[in-house]
């Protein structure tokens, strides 16, 4: 009986770290893992080149600036490339299982510690309502936008959630939550890709002819543009052509900004998208135990790790009291930037790609692109007109 319990807890223990039933089928998810893995890094410096091609073709010098073409994206290209032309094997479908569910979630986790409650406050009282109110309004156009055309929830979500907070990250993050499909993720990130590079070269030189201060041009760029690295680029373009750091300035805060209302936009999507389901099955009561998932607690704590590190920094000169500000930096950016942002949400893509034949897209065609690119337009409209008036009262 003893021996039967210790196979049982062992097996639960399996099952919740790596999705298998026994210890003894861990190896079986290695090949998809690092196939996973290798579309990861050679999708990281194809998105890196292109993005330095691009920013050249600005006028800008890409040493040591961001690509702003997620390598998130080019994972999922080349995963659905390869899907496509090659039959893959049985014995790597495990590990593509596990890339998209169990390292998708730890990426998730990772990518917290990018968040920091300071940095909401460098934008100041009249700042955040700007962001509030951007946020709010995006999403809320998106789903129903979303809804005329007869789209599911779940991807009209994911399109409100990557257009209105922060692009890739958005999504990647929300998708686990809501239980969206392999499809609906590819969907949506291409979306945010596309018009997000769109508004980071048209912006610049539409802000300058019709804003006027420095703020409200960087407030602009930073709630109008969905990706954080696509954000910055545009803001450089404009410090390029014009000579003006602040607006770089007051761009990357407000960016910064959107991006930790994902710490709370993620357990509201979950319950909303609990609520109807309980709704859809006959009211049955909402468990609060899948409204937090361990994945977003997390991802919250992270969170809450960088803000108390950032602020234990600032007050005392040592993050949490014990590092300086550079192994802090050192520690936050290998964390959030590579292990979560590229390694593990990389392979996870890469894992979304290889599970998603283009076949899968048959009968949707163009309708999701019709809604990302009305959605960033309103979001662009939005951004524009809360800049131009309540932007004139914020300084940095």
């Amino acid at each position: 009986m003893a021996d039967a319990k210790t196979e049982t807890k062992r097996s639960s223990i399996a099952y919740a770290l790596f999705g298998v039933d026994r210890w003894q089928q861990v190896p079986s998810l290695f090949p998809g893992v690092l196939l996973s893995a290798a579309l990861m890094g050679l999708a990281i410096p194809l998105a890196d080149a292109a993005g330095r091609a691009l920013l050249r073709l600005q006028g800008i010098d890409p040493t040591g600036k961001a690509s702003p073409i997620s390598g998130v994206l080019m994972a999922i290209v080349l995963g659905m490339l390869l899907a496509t032309f090659v039959r893959l094997p049985d014995w790597v479908k495990p590990g593509i299982q596990f890339s998209m569910t169990k390292l998708l979630r730890l990426g998730i986790i990772f990518v917290g510690i990018k968040l920091s409650v300071l940095d909401v406050l460098k934008l100041g009282a009249w700042g955040i309502p700007v962001v509030a109110i951007a946020i709010a309004s995006g999403m809320l156009f998106v789903r129903w936008v979303n809804r005329m055309l007869n789209l599911s929830d779940r991807l009209g979500t994911l399109l409100a959630a990557g257009t209105s907070i922060c692009g890739v990250t958005a999504i990647v993050s929300t998708a686990p939550a809501i239980k969206a499909e392999e499809r609906e993720v590819a969907y949506a990130v291409a979306n945010v890709t596309l018009f997000g590079l769109l508004g980071m070269f048209l912006y610049p030189y539409l802000s300058h002819a019709l804003l006027g201060a420095s703020e409200q041009i960087g407030l602009f760029l930073g709630t109008a543009i969905h990706e954080t690295s696509q954000v910055v680029g545009a803001a450089l373009t404009y410090k390029e052509v014009y000579n003006d750091e602040t607006v770089l300035k007051a761009a990357t805060v407000t960016k910064l900004t959107r991006n930790l209302f994902l710490a709370v936009v993620v357990p509201m999507l979950a319950f909303l998208y609990l609520k109807q389901q309980s709704h859809q099955e006959g009211g049955v009561k909402v468990d609060f135990a899948k409204l937090l998932p361990a994945f977003v607690l997390g991802f919250i704590a992270m969170a809450v790790l960088r803000s108390v590190g950032d602020a234990t920094l600032q007050n005392s000169g040592a993050a949490l009291w014990l590092l300086t500000a550079e192994q802090w930096e050192g520690i936050t950016k290998s964390i959030g930037e590579f292990w979560g942002s590229r390694i593990l949400l990389g392979t996870a893509m890469a894992a979304v790609g290889l599970n998603t034949h283009p076949s899968v897209f048959k009968g949707v065609g163009a309708k999701p692109f019709i809604v990302g690119f009305a959605g960033a337009l309103f979001v662009g409209l939005v951004g524009f007109l809360l800049a131009a008036t309540i932007g004139q009262f914020v300084r940095l």
